[in-house]
């Protein structure tokens, strides 16, 4: 379910730019974007698990294969994200590439969610014990939230919003942002019905890069609307 998440993902992409595309790409150009987002994301996604779980790698610090296990979505969004601006300097570009990324991470992260949810309790994704009717046994014979379709639901819920609201967000750049901005403020909230480890102020080392992440998201958002807007006339 992650492979097919990423191809599905990937197919949507490039459809994506070839319709969005508003400037004039290349073809290598767009690929090295990509490229630059995917180990953007691999790096950031592999920084942040261990963030979150450091007790846990470093019971295991004899067997180095451990730290090739667990991901982060956060970690992967913010690290792709700054993937991907670092391509555009290196490229000499300038302007949001971003808005072709939104959709396929909507498909992508609902689809592999499911794989999350199908592998139980190895993935470590699942939520606390609660007594909800729809609780699901992973196999340990106590009833918890099931988290991973909870951000199926939340991702294709609030994908279908951005999409119907996608003509009203006409500056470049605005639909990944806001898809950012509300994808960071509801892990910020699941994470509270989650196994974690607490970091700070109650506060896992998800839910603290999450809130980071909503924070850099409206900055960047402000200063895309500040960049747009008309000069001030004096009279």
């Amino acid at each position: 379910m992650e492979g097919l998440g990423y191809f599905c993902g990937a197919r949507l992409y490039f459809y994506q730019r070839r319709r969005l595309r508003a400037d004039t790409a290349t073809f290598d150009e767009t690929a090295w974007v990509f490229v630059g987002c995917i180990f953007g994301a691999l790096f950031g996604s592999k920084l942040l698990a261990w963030a979150e779980s450091p007790t846990v790698y470093w019971a295991h610090r004899d067997h180095p294969d451990v730290f090739l296990a667990g991901k982060s979505i956060v970690g992967g969004l913010l690290g792709g994200w700054l993937g991907v601006e670092v391509a555009k300097w290196a490229l000499g570009r300038t302007g949001s590439l971003g808005d072709a990324f939104v959709f396929p991470l909507v498909i992508g992260t609902a689809i592999g969610r499911i794989g999350c949810y199908l592998t139980g309790l190895s993935d470590k994704t699942y939520g606390t014990p609660t007594g909800l009717p729809w609780g699901v046994d992973f196999g340990d014979h106590i009833r918890r939230h099931p988290t991973q379709l909870y951000e199926s639901g939340f991702v294709l819920l609030f994908g279908a919003t951005l999409y119907a609201l996608r003509r009203r967000l006409k500056i470049p750049g605005e639909l990944f942002r806001a898809y950012l901005a509300g994808y960071f403020a509801f892990r910020v909230l699941i994470e509270f019905i989650k196994p974690r480890e607490i970091l700070v102020a109650s506060l896992s080392a998800i839910q603290v890069t999450a809130l980071a992440g909503v924070a850099l998201s409206l900055a960047s958002w402000h200063r895309l609307h500040a960049a747009a807007s008309p000069p001030p006339r004096y009279v």
